[in-house]
């Protein structure tokens, strides 16, 4: 009897589980009903399943949109319709808000593509690589899937689902997600280094919102990491952020790819395609792009010649937050952009929009990914900068958000004082007129609406001209100070009070018109591959003209001087000398044009700071050139070297500016009217320090490398390390060759000489950590196996010898033991006490 029993309940559960339609409760011993369309799915807590309306109870906070999301007290649900199963998301990871000296509001923590999928009664997230690829129709392509099995985040029960005329959706449980130590959506391994991190500390983080639109879910979470050397708060012993996750749904089908070419800038991704007929794994870049397109109706008018509108602009709202007196010139930098999609074809390709009111749109959100937003901070961050959301499969850009710290008004004031008040009325005062800060907000927003386009910095752009061009009022009317808007090429410090109406800033230039149409411009009917012989012939056409050259931004130091940030011109030491002559008329009016009645001297202080950071950059600008090589692109089917050195007259006048004017006391920088109203002491300290700056920059491990290996190649047609040190010794040391006094300042500069001496004799290249390898512009030298030690070694037994030689012919008593005192420390660098 008993057995009978069960095997009745054993069929009838077999017969329930196959159906599908309902689950056996065996202690009722009832026949369940089958669930109607739209019903709620009814399950019993014992195989984890429940009723919709015991999940998502009355009270339940719903906000529609990619997901539902739901918030119960204090749980958050996803609500995940089926057909999103499976579908690729990319899930950017930011700083929202942080601590002193954690990063920076808006910094990028991570970048993701996941996939939610259903397993049984679980979901899954997981993640997607797209690192490496070959097509599905090429039998490789199984080893590929095969070697990129994609990791599980964290698995999810099921806690009910929904059916209705729609399809089904399931319910799951998302709180642990944010709330718990997930490192993908939250702070990164380096960082948790850096601050000693031992772990999260859950209950001081928390859920702050999730919301969902039609395309993306912005989640908002607080983290607390208990931390062993937090920056700031030490007494906490931990460190608090808040961090941005945002989940955008990527396309369906991607947008064609457009492949990166190095003599055209571009922010680029990359994929290693095993799928390629190559005899190794080569790792393609497709640049990121906005997805324009010609409508349909259009294309023969665009065939034609004739600008055509795209299907889609790029559309950029500003923050409702932003200062209405601003807007305008933001909008302006915007729409400047418009001229360089008229190079591609395109008419109202580029588009600037006040976001709605919350009367006109009470949904409107610039966290909605449809918007790209110009985001106004209240911060003290003096700058602003425009990151982009791009689909790592095509590299089209999906959203961008520009952010812009209010205190960037700061950072534009300090450069246009110092750049330009030598000749400018409107730039002597520390507030500048409404007009005048627009222009420059106006320029700053056209540089940051291009790194949003995917264009990075071109650093190698402001040499195109000829440092004489930039004091005529016609040429830089026409032209501006650079031929891209992308370089550092900031305001016009080269022009002098007598040229007239000389143009002090860059527009957009000739190259940015150049490369939006290189990237932009369709190509109708060709595949990517068949793109790029085109693409090759454009950039071919102006091959060898520096207005359209592209020179990558240098990191870790500067190697090539003709690609340096915050220069102008084609000469170095010619642009540097009318900048000091600007800085040597600005100096004697600091307190007359930052006056103000019952204001103290801060500006003062701060503006006299600018003025020494600009003769740095001059300085920098001009020792780069000693053991420089220049790099300039090219290709097989061009002629001539990519890697040239400088010619040995430029360095050596390189070297001559730097005795002249930095290693020789700059007395015109030291103003005791200025002093005596800012700080009791540290003049002297200012002086060695900038001079002390340069001298380690030229005693440099790469710099030295490079001028040996200019010698080896180049012979007496190089300027050799041998050069180098003999002209810089006799300079620094002029003294002990006229039997003059040594002051103070020279004193500083010549015990500075011997403590770098004594490095280089000591120490030994620092490594670049493999993670940074690729951003660092670096030579790599074995300082011991190389004749840099035997160099340093002969010339301080040179040095030793002359100041032995010249020790009393000089009748001041300070002097003397100076030079006393300089022979005793290079004896211990040459023979060390043990």
């Amino acid at each position: 009897m008993i057995r009978k029993q069960s095997l009745r309940l054993l069929l009838l559960a077999l017969s329930l589980s196959a159906s599908g339609c309902a689950v056996f409760n065996p202690d009722s011993m009832k026949e369940p009903v089958a669930q109607a369309a739209g019903e709620e799915t009814k399950k019993d807590d014992k195989d984890g399943m429940k009723p919709y309306n015991k999940v998502i109870t009355k009270d339940a906070k719903s906000d529609a949109g990619l997901f539902t999301v739901h918030k119960v007290k204090d749980k958050y649900y996803y609500e995940i319709p089926d057909s999103l199963f499976n579908r690729e998301m990319l899930t950017v990871t930011r700083i929202a808000k942080t601590a002193t000296g954690i990063g920076f509001g808006g910094g990028k923590e991570n970048t993701q593509v996941h996939r939610w999928q259903r397993k049984g009664d679980k979901v899954l997230l997981r993640v997607v690589s797209h690192e490496i690829y070959a097509a599905d129709s090429l039998p490789i392509h199984e080893a590929v899937v095969n070697s990129n099995f994609e990791p599980i985040i964290q698995s999810f029960d099921i806690k009910t689902e929904k059916k209705d005329s729609t399809g089904t959706a399931a319910v799951i449980d998302v709180t642990d997600l944010y709330t718990k130590d997930v490192q993908a959506l939250g702070l990164q391994d380096n960082t948790r280094k850096r601050y000693k991190v031992s772990r999260l500390d859950d209950s001081r983080s928390y859920i702050d919102t999730i919301r969902s639109y039609p395309e993306n879910i912005e989640i908002r979470h607080v983290k607390t990491y208990n931390a062993g050397e937090p920056p700031s708060n030490e007494s906490t012993g931990s460190i608090s952020m808040e961090f941005s996750n945002s989940m955008i749904l990527l396309p369906k089908v991607p947008m064609q790819r457009r492949y990166y070419d190095q003599r055209v800038g571009w922010f680029t991704t990359g994929q290693t395609d095993y799928g390629l007929d190559e005899q190794k794994s080569k790792t393609i870049q497709y640049l990121d792009r906005w997805r324009l397109e010609v409508k349909p109706e259009d294309m023969e008018k665009f065939k034609a010649g004739e600008l055509v509108e795209p299907k889609e602009p790029i559309v950029y709202y500003i923050d409702r937050a932003t200062p209405e007196k601003w807007r305008p010139y933001i909008k302006e930098g915007i729409e400047d952009w418009q001229k360089a999609f008229e190079a591609a074809g395109f008419k109202n390709a580029i588009l600037a929009k006040d976001a709605p009111t919350p009367e006109e749109d009470p949904d409107w959100s610039p966290e909605d990914v449809r918007y790209s937003v110009v985001r106004y901070l209240a911060s003290p961050i003096p700058n602003a900068n425009g990151p982009h959301v791009s689909d790592p499969r095509s590299g089209e850009i999906l959203e961008s958000d520009i952010n812009w710290y209010h205190n960037v008004m700061t950072l534009l004031r300090n450069w246009y004082f110092v750049q330009t008040a030598a000749i400018n009325p409107e730039a002597q005062n520390v507030k500048f007129k409404d007009e005048i800060m627009g222009r420059l907000i106006r320029f700053v927003s056209s540089h940051e609406v291009g790194h949003t386009l995917g264009l990075p910095h071109n650093m190698g752009s402001s040499v195109a001209y000829k440092v004489e061009d930039l004091r005529d009022p016609e040429f830089t009317q026409k032209y501006g100070t650079a031929p891209s808007i992308m370089d550092y090429a900031r305001f016009n410090y080269v022009a002098q009070p007598e040229d007239g109406d000389v143009a002090m800033m860059p527009n957009i230039g000739p190259y940015d018109k150049y490369a939006i149409e290189w990237g932009y411009r369709p190509i109708p009917g060709k595949n990517a591959t068949e793109e790029k012989p085109i693409l090759d012939d454009w950039i071919l056409e102006h091959a060898g003209d520096p207005m359209y050259r592209f020179g990558r931004q240098q990191s870790g130091g500067v190697i090539d001087p003709s690609s340096q940030t915050e220069d102008l011109g084609d000469d170095a030491m010619l642009a540097s000398e009318y900048g000091i002559k600007n800085l040597k008329r600005i100096v004697p009016n600091l307190i007359e044009w930052t006056a103000e009645d019952g204001k103290d001297y801060e500006d003062l202080d701060d503006l006299y700071g600018q003025v020494l950071s600009q003769y740095n950059r001059y300085m920098g600008h001009v020792a780069a050139n000693v053991g420089g090589v220049y790099e300039i692109y090219k290709t097989y089917d061009q002629e001539g070297a990519v890697y040239t050195h400088v010619d040995k007259e430029t360095q050596q006048r390189a070297m001559k500016f730097l005795q002249e004017n930095l290693f020789e006391t700059p007395e015109w920088l030291i103003n005791q009217d200025i002093f005596n109203k800012i700080e009791f002491d540290g003049n002297i300290e200012r002086v060695r320090g900038m001079q002390q700056r340069a001298l380690n920059n030229i005693l440099d491990f790469g710099r030295m490398s490079r001028l040996m290996e200019n010698e080896e190649i180049n012979g007496n047609k190089a300027y050799s390390l041998l050069d180098m040190m003999t002209d810089l010794r006799k300079g620094i040391w002029s003294e002990i060759y006229s039997g003059q006094k040594v002051d103070r300042y020279r004193r500083n500069l010549q015990r500075a000489y011997i403590e770098r001496m004594a490095y280089l004799m000591k120490e030994e290249q620092d490594e670049i950590p493999s993670r940074y390898r690729r951003w660092v512009s670096r030579s790599d030298v074995d300082v011991s196996q190389s004749d840099i030690r035997p160099v340093v070694r002969g010339e301080l037994n040179t040095l030793e010898r002359q100041i032995r030689n010249s020790l009393y012919s000089s009748g001041d008593r300070l002097t003397r033991y100076h030079l006393q005192d300089a022979l005793k420390r290079i004896d211990l660098i040459l023979n060390p006490v043990n």
